[in-house]
């Protein structure tokens, strides 16, 4: 299963209570920043996450309230962390915007202490590790190259110890090979396939992430079945011109999109300080009642309902 925990849940800027974009992603070892608002690399000393394994970092869009914030993380790698690569995966035009910030600013025709890798995403699976995949999918909202990401654990057939048991497999390495998916022989000369010890194939836990956007008609198929849904919801239904002017959703059109895609939670963040998070939790629940007005540092537990 997937962890997310909150580092910054405020729209455009940020409040007394709320950071500014920021969201890591955890899966064992594997650790994704999504995003790195303003304040960052604080919120991660804050919450307790430290940061090691903190070199990998999804970029939804160029707008400096979700990657400004990767200039202070940069100068604290170069300062007190030592890493020895920082891979940074955005679209071009996201790319194009950090490489200012990055090179124009921080380092200053400086070498920087460890390889930065630029990794532009196009549509599709972005990474594949063991046990999970991520997939970068377009959205629309003001400029180019804005992407969600879906995190996908790949499904597993669980192993059956009493069929095992019935057919003498003993423990040890020969199940440890049918878990492989190899075919093993035993001591009396049977042989023993894993499809005789292997139950129906379940399906992995599914966490959607969108940042800021406007429309979700193409947003549907990529959210479908999803377990978690973590979206904006910048504005209330009573401002509705405005979020279609801005290219933002309304907690509203974020839980309708919820009800359509099958989702089965729906974490809202990126919230306005001109609303009372009761108000947008109230909205959104009419719709979709399994919703959660997210708060920073707040931490949830993706996995299959």
């Amino acid at each position: 299963m997937f962890e997310i925990v909150f580092l910054g849940t405020s729209a455009s800027a940020p409040s007394v209570h709320r950071g500014l974009s920021a969201q890591l992603v955890k899966h064992d070892e594997h650790r994704f920043l999504i995003d790195c608002g303003e304040g960052t690399q604080r919120q991660i000393l804050q919450s307790g996450l430290g940061f090691k394994h903190m070199n990998r970092i999804l970029i939804t869009h160029s707008h400096l309230d979700h990657i400004l914030g990767l200039a202070g993380l940069l100068s604290t790698f170069m300062r007190w962390e030592a890493i020895e690569a920082l891979d940074i995966y955005a679209g071009k035009a996201s790319i194009e915007r950090i490489n200012d910030l990055l090179y124009g600013v921080v380092l200053r025709n400086t070498p920087a202490p460890m390889a930065i890798n630029m990794v532009q995403i196009q549509p599709g699976v972005i990474l594949e590790e063991k046990d999970f995949t991520i997939s970068a999918f377009p959205v629309f909202h003001r400029g180019q190259d804005c992407y969600g990401f879906r995190f996908e654990e790949k499904g597993k057939q669980p192993f059956l110890a009493e069929k095992a048991d019935e057919l003498g497999v003993p423990s040890g390495p020969l199940r440890r090979e049918l878990v492989q998916g190899n075919t093993i022989t035993l001591e009396d000369g049977r042989l023993i396939r894993p499809t005789d010890v292997l139950g129906s194939l379940k399906e992995g836990t599914r966490l959607v992430h969108v940042g800021d956007v406007g429309q979700t008609e193409n947003l549907v198929q990529e959210c479908m079945g999803a377990d978690t849904l973590v979206i904006e919801a910048t504005y209330l239904e009573e401002e509705a011109a405005m979020a279609k002017q801005f290219a933002h959703l309304t907690a509203k059109r974020a839980a309708e999109l919820a009800v359509a895609s099958g989702v089965k939670q729906l974490l809202l963040t990126h919230i306005s300080r001109r609303y009372r998070e009761k108000d947008v939790l109230a909205e959104a629940q009419v719709v979709f009642p399994n919703t959660t007005v997210v708060r920073d540092f707040d931490t949830f537990l993706c996995k299959r309902i």
